[in-house]
């Protein structure tokens, strides 16, 4: 388990055990690729980041990853795999998952978000980039992305970025 603060200072706890924190989740984060590129989103508030949100009631968090996925980006997942759970102080926890997604399908509405953003590789220096998230700027991303990694789920999508 890794311990850490987020960009706001909040206390984390990240993981990639089988749910360690909650069996029912609040939220969902999916760390997205597409055609050899990362399938983000433009939040309207926050910026550039991988889609997620809220768990809704009568669906498992699995089903909450595809609907966010999609009214996020447009993108239809093909592949979804469980990566971890993280905590937010006492009371948020989100499932990690990686998706492999095999079409953009074109929205009238992304919802909160400006719609699907595609980039070759991260920028190394996402951390002090006004353009992304603040969830793109703590250790959740660097690990997940090397757990990705050291799973072999994804091939080729690292350099720049570590």
């Amino acid at each position: 388990m890794f311990v850490f603060q987020d960009y706001y200072g909040n206390k984390v706890l990240l993981s990639f055990a089988d749910h360690p924190f909650a069996k029912a989740p609040d939220h969902v984060w999916v760390v997205c690729r597409f055609q050899e590129k990362w399938l983000m989103t433009n939040h309207s508030e926050r910026g550039i980041e991988f889609p997620g949100g809220k768990i809704e009631a009568g669906e498992n968090p699995e089903q909450a990853a595809v609907r966010e996925v999609l009214e996020e980006t447009g993108g239809v997942v093909d592949v979804l795999t469980y990566i971890g759970q993280y905590k937010v102080g006492e009371a948020l926890v989100k499932n990690i998952y990686f998706a492999k997604i095999k079409e953009l399908k074109a929205r009238q509405n992304y919802l909160e978000t400006n719609g699907p953003v595609l980039l070759a590789e991260l920028p190394a220096n996402v951390r002090e980039d006004s353009r992304f998230s603040f969830i793109m700027k703590d250790e959740v991303l660097v690990r997940t992305l090397a757990e990705i990694k050291r799973r072999s789920l994804c091939s080729n999508a690292f350099s720049g970025f570590s």
